[in-house]
């Protein structure tokens, strides 16, 4: 027996309501269910699930997250085309992270200068 969606959402911390439209909207394939009808999360769907979470994580878009799953479907013949696009959204985080570095830099260097100022009690932009 697998997870039921309250579990998976407390696991995963992703609420049932946001579970429940990445199916229908196509982010994950439909997920397992019970013969009464319930969901019933099996590793397969975690495992998409743990997927969508990452690339959500990283940026990726719903609607990129639906294309990615339509071309998962259409099968090896699309993987070139998944491929790009995930490698196209890890350009974005990596241009993202080298804006952060900057960013984390000038911050770092203004600290020092308050630091010193707190030392000597004088602000010098030096």
């Amino acid at each position: 027996m697998g997870l039921t969606i309250k579990q998976v959402s407390e696991k995963y911390n992703i609420p049932a309501n946001t579970l429940r439209y990445y199916e229908k909207a196509g982010v994950i394939p439909p997920v397992t269910r019970t013969a009464s009808g319930i969901r019933d999360y099996s590793e397969e769907d975690i495992a998409w699930v743990e997927n969508a979470k990452c690339m959500r994580a990283a940026g990726l878009s719903i609607e990129s997250l639906i294309e990615y799953l339509r071309l998962y479907k259409e099968g090896d013949s699309t993987i070139r085309e998944r491929k790009e696009l995930l490698s196209q959204q890890r350009d974005l985080l990596i241009a993202q992270k080298k804006q952060l570095e900057e960013t984390i830099n000038k911050l770092d260097y203004k600290i020092s200068r308050y630091e010193n100022a707190l030392k000597t009690g004088k602000l010098t932009w030096e």
